[in-house]
C-alpha cells in the first residue's frame, strides 16, 4: 500500500494524484511488485485516514485505515513447504510427564498434523508426528504463523536450531549463499572479509562475507559493481560463508526461512538484515 500524502499542498488535485501513482507504478514494475494498492491524503488534515475525505470525490477507495484491516495477506504465507525450525526442546521435570519430549516452535510454513512423516535436519533421522499441541491441548493440524509444539513417535536427538520438514521437501542445506543486505550501522560498514553473527530462523552461526557484488542505488536500481563497502542504509547483493549448514528458502518462497540478521559479536548490536536469494554460485 503506498499513500499520497500531502494532498492538499496541490488543492487535492486528481491530476497531481494520477501522474505520481503512474511514476510510482512504472517504477515498481522493476522491483516485480504486482499488488499495489494507492491512497491519496492528507495526515495534516486527516483526508482518507480513517474516514473518507470529501474533498477529493474522484477517489473511490477505502481510507488507510480500514484498508489495512481489511486487506488480505494470507496468499503470503507458504501453506506448501513445511518448515517447522525448532525453538525450545519441552521436558517437564515431573513424574506424570516423565516420557515426555515436545518440540516447541513457531510453523513458518505448510500445514502439520499428528500421522504426518517428517524429517529432521540437519541430522536426516525421521519419524512421524505423533500429536500437535498448544497451550490449550491437542489440535488437528497447525499452519503458520501458530505457535505449537510437536510431539514425533520417536526419540530423537533433536535441539534448537534443528528444522522439521517433509522428507520429499526439504529446503536448501547449505553454507555458502547468496544474499541482498540492508547495512544498519553507522559505526562501523560491510567489507569483505568481515565476521559476524548470523541468526537465521531459530539457528545461530557465524558467517564471513566472501564477496560485495554490487550496491544497489535506491533511486535508480542502478548497480554499483565498484563499490568495496555497504554503509548506513544501503543495500547491497553478498555472498557469505557461514561455519554452520543453514536451512533455508529463498525469499521469494518464504519470508521466515529465506531472511536473516547479522549481528556485530563485539558490540551485540544487530548490523545487517538480509534476504536470501539462493546458492552462491
Amino acid at each position: 500500500m503506498l499513500c499520497v500524502n500531502k494532498m492538499d499542498l496541490v488543492d487535492f488535485s486528481q491530476e497531481r494524484y494520477d501522474e505520481i501513482v503512474a511514476d510510482f507504478t512504472d517504477f515498481a514494475t522493476r522491483l516485480d511488485i504486482h499488488d499495489l494498492r494507492f491512497v491519496p491524503v492528507s495526515a495534516l488534515e486527516g483526508d482518507n485516514v480513517v474516514e473518507v475525505s470529501e474533498r477529493m470525490p474522484w477517489y473511490v477507495g477505502p481510507p488507510v485505515l480500514r484498508l489495512l484491516e481489511e486487506i488480505y495477506v494470507a496468499s503470503d504465507r507458504n501453506m506448501i513447504d513445511v518448515r517447522f525450525p525448532v525453538q525450545y526442546v519441552v521436558r517437564p521435570h515431573k513424574m506424570a510427564y516423565q516420557d515426555y519430549r515436545g518440540y516447541a516452535g513457531r510453523v513458518v510454513g505448510g500445514v502439520l498434523k499428528a500421522g504426518d512423516e517428517v524429517v529432521v535436519l540437519p541430522s536426516g533421522f525421521k519419524s512421524t508426528i505423533a500429536a500437535v499441541e498448544t497451550y490449550d491441548g491437542p489440535v488437528d493440524e497447525a499452519s503458520p504463523p501458530m505457535s505449537v509444539i510437536v510431539r514425533l513417535a520417536d526419540d530423537l536427538d533433536i535441539s534448537r536450531g534443528d528444522m522439521i520438514c517433509r522428507d520429499h521437501n526439504r529446503p536448501h542445506v547449505g553454507q555458502d549463499i547468496d544474499a541482498m543486505v540492508c547495512w544498519l550501522s553507522e559505526e562501523a560498514s560491510l567489507r569483505p572479509g568481515a565476521k559476524y553473527a548470523i541468526k537465521h530462523t531459530t539457528r545461530w552461526s557465524r558467517t564471513m562475507v566472501q564477496g560485495l557484488q554490487y550496491r544497489l542505488d535506491i533511486n535508480t536500481l542502478h548497480r554499483e559493481e565498484d563499490a568495496d563497502q555497504l554503509v548506513l542504509n544501503d543495500i547491497g547483493r553478498v555472498r557469505l560463508r557461514t561455519t554452520q549448514p543453514l536451512f533455508y528458502d529463498g525469499y521469494r518462497r518464504n519470508r521466515e526461512t529465506g531472511s536473516f540478521i547479522l549481528v556485530d559479536e563485539s558490540t551485540n548490536a544487530t548490523v545487517g538484515a538480509g534476504m536470501i536469494l539462493g546458492p552462491a554460485q
